[in-house]
C-alpha cells in the first residue's frame, strides 16, 4: 500500500472509529507460517480456524486500537510474513 492508499484507509477508520475503538483484524496464513504472526501479537489470543486441506489458518484477533495510525502500523507489521492474507 502507498502513502495515498494509507491516507484514504486512516481517513475511513476515523470516520467509521471514536478511538480508541475495539479493531477486528482478520488474517489468512499459509501453513508454518502461524508461528510469525502470533509472535507479533504475544499478548493477545485470536480465534483460529484451519481450512478444509489444512494449508492455511484463519485468524481473528480483537484489539483495543489507540488510534488509526495504530491499525495501520498492524498492518504493516504483518505484511512482512510472506503469503498473508489480510482481510
Amino acid at each position: 500500500m502507498d502513502n495515498q492508499n494509507f491516507e484514504k484507509f486512516r481517513e475511513q477508520l476515523d470516520q467509521h472509529y471514536a478511538w480508541p475503538a475495539l479493531y477486528t483484524f482478520k488474517f489468512i496464513v499459509p501453513l508454518g507460517k502461524e508461528p510469525m504472526l502470533k509472535a507479533l501479537f504475544p499478548n493477545h489470543t485470536p480465534n483460529e480456524k484451519a481450512s478444509r486441506n489444512g494449508n492455511y489458518t484463519s485468524f481473528t484477533y480483537q484489539m483495543m486500537m489507540p488510534s488509526s495510525q495504530a491499525v495501520i502500523d498492524t498492518y504493516i507489521s504483518v505484511s512482512k510474513i510472506e503469503g498473508l492474507i489480510a482481510l
